[in-house]
């Protein structure tokens, strides 16, 4: 897939558990290590939402587009 879930970088930058983040997000671990994975084939713009207010981040920080 072309689209590339960067937030392991993001995680580790704030220098936070996936487990902190799933719990500030309101999502299982599970479905935070399948958004990790990038096996996750949709996420809701209110779960995109929650995931910047924890990182302080941007959309964009999180989400990448790498030609195939």
């Amino acid at each position: 897939m072309a689209i590339i879930v960067n937030v392991d970088v993001m995680l580790a930058r704030r220098k936070m558990s996936s487990g902190e983040l799933a719990d500030q997000v309101g999502i299982s671990a599970a479905n935070l290590s399948i958004l990790k994975t990038g096996k996750a084939k949709a996420v809701r713009f209110s779960t995109l939402d929650a995931l910047c207010r924890a990182l302080e981040c941007q959309p964009g920080d999180l989400l990448e587009y790498r030609q195939e």
